[in-house]
């Protein structure tokens, strides 16, 4: 027996979402439909809100509903280290851990010339006249370990030399090809204490 097409359409809609399937699509719609207007039209404008409202911080590029984010605004923490990472969801993963009190650079992406995109379609240039202006000593670069990361993170390395500040790659604990925002949270701690200074071509530096 099919559903009626506006049960079919929502479930569509729902089943579209990451991690979601046809069973799980049909609780959500159902659990709308048992619940008062009230809270669906809360959902609705909650979504719209988020749409809406959202926006990238000025300075780093984070999710924010204020110009400057909340990291950004926070005086107590040390605005002489930023850690570069690829996607504002890699910025949430690093705070959970509580193991770094710097600030961030997001680059909205990597470089994957398969996909078409370059060191151009990145924040690069923004985070080049943040460490110019700015008292910036080191920059974690924080991208993933999979080839497009690791490839930006070469790319990085070459841009900062001239900068003269420290810039290291986080360490152990990340799995080759895996994603920051997957790792767990000690595994993650481990690899911001256990960063590691780089040299221009991208090579770790024996100390």
């Amino acid at each position: 027996m099919a559903y009626p097409k506006l049960i079919e359409k929502l479930m569509e809609q729902f089943a579209k979402l990451p991690g979601v399937g046809r069973r799980s699509a049909e609780r959500m719609a159902f659990w709308i439909l048992n619940h008062p207007r009230e809270e669906a039209q809360e959902l609705a404008d909650s979504i719209l809100k988020l749409k809406d409202g959202l926006r990238f911080c000025r300075i780093c590029n984070n999710l924010s509903d204020t110009e400057i984010c909340l990291i950004c605004s926070d005086t107590n923490r040390d605005e002489g280290t930023v850690c570069v990472v690829e996607d504002p969801k890699d910025v949430f993963a690093i705070e959970r851990t509580g193991s770094y009190r710097g600030h961030y650079h997001v680059l909205l992406g990597t470089i994957a010339p398969a996909e078409g995109r370059g060191p151009e379609d990145l924040k690069i240039p923004q985070l080049l006249n943040r460490i110019s202006s700015t008292q910036i000593r080191e920059v974690v670069i924080a991208t993933d370990a999979d080839n497009e990361g690791e490839m930006t993170a070469l790319y990085l390395t070459k841009q900062l030399k001239s900068t003269g500040v420290k810039i290291s790659r986080i360490g152990l604990g990340i799995p080759v090809g895996s994603s920051l925002e997957f790792a767990d949270m000690s595994t993650l701690s481990m690899s911001l204490k256990a960063r590691r200074p780089i040299g221009s071509l991208g090579e770790e530096i024996q100390e």
